[in-house]
């Protein structure tokens, strides 16, 4: 997985609840507390997962609670600061949505060893899309957490259904 991941996991950690919480997040991952990761660089999934079940203890949540904590700060914070360009021309939650496969391909496209997830899309009626998540990590909680935060900062209330562990179910409430 990109750095970039974690740096967004570190800066939510950070801005939440300071300097010394996610020391204590490297710690209990058993990671020494300069770790810096590159931001382009690759990291192991394992890595990840291992920092993603370290905040899990350290802030006694949940692996969904944590998805869905960083799925909002990803959309709501961290990417309009780093890919803002990405947001340009785009209104609403449902053009969002669409464009994210077509985003991560283009965010991705001159990083060697990148591996997004990627995602088709189903029209089930006017306002419920189904959207499956092409990823051999499974990180499909992060993926609904992601979908969640696009609602908040577009202020579109949505109604987000995990149908498998590759598909959800999103309704548009708008």
């Amino acid at each position: 997985m990109k750095g970039v991941i974690l740096d967004s996991i570190r800066d939510l950690v950070v801005d939440k609840f300071g300097e010394e919480r996610w020391k204590e997040v490297l710690r209990r991952a058993d990671l020494p507390v300069t770790t810096v990761f590159p931001v382009t660089g690759n990291v192991p999934d394992e890595t990840v997962l291992k920092i993603i079940g370290s905040i899990c203890d350290v802030f006694n949540l949940t692996s969904k609670e944590v998805a869905e904590a960083f799925g909002e700060y990803w959309v709501t914070v961290y990417m309009p600061k780093v890919y803002k360009p990405y947001y340009r021309g785009i209104n609403t939650a449902r053009d969002f949505l669409l464009k994210m496969d077509e985003i991560h391909r283009k965010v991705t496209e001159n990083i060697s060893d990148a591996h997004p997830p990627r995602f088709d899309y189903k029209w089930k009626d006017r306002n419920t899309l189904i959207m499956k998540y092409k990823s051999q990590r499974g990180l499909i909680d992060i993926f609904i957490g992601l979908i969640n935060g696009v609602g908040k900062f577009y202020e579109t209330p949505l109604d987000v259904n995990k149908i498998s562990d590759n598909e959800v179910e999103i309704t548009f409430l708008e």
